[in-house]
């Protein structure tokens, strides 16, 4: 991984192994690459990077940040210790996901909404306007779960809701990576499977940037054999056990 611009690590959010392995590539890969990494994540929202870097730089303690910024319910679990190894290495984390009421507005009112948001609610969100299309592998398989009987204008509102967080995560990361470094990405495995998603939305804006996914597969196949249904591989894939401890 040592000469990738961007490196996503995709995650099931409560496997426990998953995170475990995100923290000791992160390690590894901070050693190889003599600590020319960027973290960044999509479990931190754009309007919570104050709160994030006066953590990072000790400003101030655990408490204050888990009470002044949105953590998720398993952040102590399971991102704590990727936020602590930045801290301890004096590395950048960045928040790059839009704040969710914005996504969730989205969902409700559709993606013209954004359109009313002032000025500084729109330095949160990727630059409108946002593209949404099914072209995007992951999307077309979103319109998929939803049935046939969903609503059209229902369903196109979930999807530009799933590429609000997209393009505005991808915009983070080009917002943020530097010449020689290395930035490694956390997000739901969903956010970057098949080369979709935020992938998807950096390749629209440089196509010359070195990219690598890695994906995660669960298998009740007790020789961990790759799972045929709707296997698409990208990079490097990790086949994990599904009844590995979950972290809830």
């Amino acid at each position: 991984m040592l000469h990738y611009d961007v490196v996503f690590f995709g995650e099931n959010h409560n496997n426990s192994i998953n995170h475990w392995l995100q923290l000791k590539v992160t390690e590894a890969l901070y050693t190889q690459k003599k600590g020319h990494i960027i973290l960044g994540a999509e479990m931190f929202e754009r309007d919570n990077q104050t709160q994030l870097n006066q953590y990072l730089n000790g400003a101030i303690d655990a408490k204050t940040f888990k009470d002044s910024a949105r953590l998720w319910n398993n952040y102590v679990t399971d991102y704590k210790p990727l936020v602590d190894f930045a801290k301890d290495k004096k590395l950048s984390f960045i928040a790059t996901n839009i704040p969710r009421r914005y996504a969730s507005q989205t969902s409700k009112q559709g993606i013209g909404s954004l359109d009313a948001l002032t000025d500084k609610e729109k330095t949160y969100i990727a630059q409108l306007p946002i593209k949404v299309t099914l072209d995007t592998p992951g999307y077309l398989e979103m319109k998929a779960m939803m049935g046939d009987h969903a609503e059209g204008t229902k369903v196109m509102n979930f999807i530009a809701a799933q590429a609000t967080k997209d393009a505005t995560m991808a915009e983070s990361i080009l917002r943020n990576i530097q010449a020689g470094k290395t930035f490694i990405h956390y997000n739901g495995n969903y956010h970057s499977k098949e080369f979709g998603g935020i992938y998807w939305y950096i390749k629209q804006k440089n196509q010359k940037l070195k990219m690598a996914v890695i994906s995660v597969f669960e298998s009740n196949d007790p020789d961990l054999k790759v799972p045929n249904k709707d296997y698409i591989p990208t990079d490097y894939n990790l086949i994990i056990p599904s009844d590995m401890t979950k972290t809830f």
